[in-house]
């Protein structure tokens, strides 16, 4: 058992639980998948969608997964000003189109509903290490997670990143990202970061392998359940 699911496990039986640790029942539970190829190549229904529920019988889970292959951040943060690989998809659109496209999606799956936990998975920045876009990375990232939160209404969002694979591990632009990623996650109270280097294969693609894709799935799920059994800053609480 890898220590992703173990995390899982142990998440979930204290979140099941309600005699033992005072887990709320009938909650809305939120949780959205976005960014490029890698997250886009994962289908939730095979590992992520199965472990959340699992992990909240009870409760009403909603899942929105939406992202598309070879999209830089600009794509996906609306207050991108800096230059931009006018080669990669989405060039041809304002920033943050596919950002928009996002939350609508959410609308509709939310029907209405308002969420009481949120948790954003972001596999993403793949298209920027190559395009050399590394140091305008951080702001971005950061400037969308704020931007999920704000727009959700939402301050306590949890956000899981899947850090980029070893696929190009050793070039500055690439490694650099990754770095962001790790510091971003940390640094954030309601953040945390998925490892992602074994799951690409033995000649260490750019793509997760079919295993990969499902492993993918279920360490997002573990890390959000893992967040989410954790107390909210009392002035994050929605």
């Amino acid at each position: 058992m890898s220590r992703y699911r173990l995390i899982l496990l142990v998440a979930c039986l204290c979140l099941s639980g309600a005699n033992y640790c005072g887990a709320a029942e009938g909650k809305v539970r939120l949780f959205i998948l976005s960014g490029q190829s890698n997250m886009e190549g994962m289908n939730p229904a095979l590992s992520f969608t199965p472990a959340v529920k699992k992990a909240f019988p009870n409760d009403d889970v909603i899942v929105v997964h939406y992202a598309k292959g070879g999209t830089p951040i600009r794509c996906w943060w609306k207050g991108w000003h800096t230059p931009f690989d006018a080669t990669s998809i989405g060039a041809d659109q304002p920033p943050g189109a596919l950002y928009e496209t996002l939350m609508a999606k959410v609308k509709t799956a939310l029907g209405g509903k308002t969420p009481d936990t949120v948790a954003f998975a972001w596999m993403q920045g793949e298209r920027d290490a190559k395009s050399g876009l590394s140091a305008s990375y951080e702001e971005a990232l950061k400037a969308l997670l704020q931007t999920v939160r704000d727009d959700l209404k939402h301050p306590a969002v949890a956000v899981v990143i899947g850090r980029l694979s070893d696929h190009l591990k050793g070039n500055e632009q690439w490694d650099t990202v990754r770095a962001i990623q790790e510091k971003v996650a940390t640094q954030d109270p309601r953040g945390a970061w998925v490892d992602t280097d074994d799951l690409n294969g033995n000649k260490n693609d750019l793509h997760c392998t079919k295993e990969g894709f499902v492993e993918l799935g279920h360490r997002f799920a573990a890390k959000s359940v893992e967040l989410l059994s954790k107390p909210q800053p009392s002035a994050a609480k929605p």
